[in-house]
């Protein structure tokens, strides 16, 4: 150890086995988060913005406002949306915002179902069937 460091010498560094490296799989599984029509548009309509009204998504998504609030909820509790509440004026006012986490988890979310429709197109026959019939 270098003296007074605590830190070890490069010598003494130990090297981590290959077999106990963890690696990323080449894509994720589709996050169970994500896992309802509601979950879903929600993120895909705050991945399209910095940050946008309540109003304004439960409209735009056609979503209705108490299921807006309940998918909401469930992905902030997940980390994955910031609720801004506010007034304008003296009227309340709701924002929704994708946290950066958010943003990684619908992207791999995303991948993952692309991934499984590559996949089905690999494994598709002349005939356009999967499997065997």
């Amino acid at each position: 150890m270098t003296a007074g460091s605590g830190a070890p010498e490069s010598a003494e560094i130990e090297s981590v086995e290959p077999e106990f490296v963890e690696h990323e799989p080449a894509y994720s599984e589709p996050d169970e988060a994500f896992g309802t029509l509601p979950k879903l548009k929600l993120a895909a309509f705050l991945a399209g913005c910095a940050e946008a009204e309540f109003g304004t998504v439960s409209q735009t998504c056609a979503i209705a406002a108490p299921t807006l609030s309940k998918a909401a909820t469930a992905l902030e509790e997940a980390g994955y949306v910031r609720i801004r509440k506010g007034h304008v004026g003296r009227r309340p006012r709701t924002w929704l915002a994708l946290t950066g986490l958010g943003r990684v988890a619908f992207e791999r979310h995303m991948a993952a179902l692309a991934h499984l429709t590559e996949a089905a197109r690999a494994q598709t026959g002349d005939d356009g069937q999967v499997g065997q019939v």
